[in-house]
C-alpha cells in the first residue's frame, strides 16, 4: 500500500458524511506505519470504543470505510477466525464489525458486517510480521502471496457488498 496523508485518508471515506469523516480520529504516527506491509490501514478509534476504521486502495484511490462492532465480551476460551485472513484469536480478538452501506441504502439503515482481527492487523498476521499466538495461524499450503491475494478478494467481496 502506498502511504497516505491525513488528507487522502479523510477524503477516501465512503460510507460517511463529510462532516463525520472531518472530525473522525486519524492516527498521528502515519509516518511510522509499515506501508509496504500493509494491504489496509486499519485503526480503531480511542475516543469511541464500539468504532473502527478502515482504508484500502481500489483502481488506484483510497477507500476509507467506518466500522462498528458490538463491545460484548466472550469468554477467554472461546476462539473466533477472521474472515479476511483466516487467523483465529481467543476471546475478543476477532469482532463482527458492521459498516453503513454506501448511498441511500445506509441513510436508511442498512449495513454489512464482517469479521475481522479486532486489531486490524490482518495484513501483518498474514506475513509473518506480528503473532497472533500459539495455534492461531494454520499452517497452509498457499504461499504467503497466495495468502495475501485471498485476504485482498475477501476484503474487495466486502466493500463490494458496501455498493449493493
Amino acid at each position: 500500500m502506498k502511504p497516505l496523508t491525513e488528507q487522502d485518508i479523510r477524503s477516501s471515506f465512503v460510507n460517511c458524511s463529510k462532516g463525520e469523516a472531518k472530525r473522525l480520529f486519524v492516527p498521528h504516527d502515519l509516518a511510522d506505519r509499515p506501508w509496504d506491509a500493509l494491504d489496509f490501514l486499519g485503526w480503531r478509534d480511542p475516543g469511541a470504543p464500539d468504532r473502527s476504521y478502515l482504508v484500502t486502495e481500489r483502481s488506484g484511490d483510497p477507500v476509507g470505510v467506518t466500522l462498528r462492532f458490538p463491545s460484548q465480551q466472550r469468554g477467554f476460551t472461546h476462539r473466533s477466525m477472521c474472515s479476511l485472513c483466516l487467523t483465529t484469536h481467543p476471546g475478543n480478538g476477532v469482532n463482527l464489525m458492521t459498516a453503513r452501506k454506501v448511498g441511500p441504502a445506509g441513510r436508511e439503515g442498512n449495513s454489512v458486517g464482517v469479521y475481522i482481527c479486532a486489531d486490524l492487523a490482518c495484513s501483518l498476521y498474514v506475513r509473518g510480521k506480528k503473532l497472533p499466538g500459539p495455534g492461531a495461524r494454520f499452517e497452509e499450503s498457499l504461499t504467503v502471496e497466495e495468502q495475501i491475494a485471498r485476504m485482498n478478494g475477501h476484503l474487495s467481496a466486502f466493500l463490494d457488498r458496501l455498493h449493493s
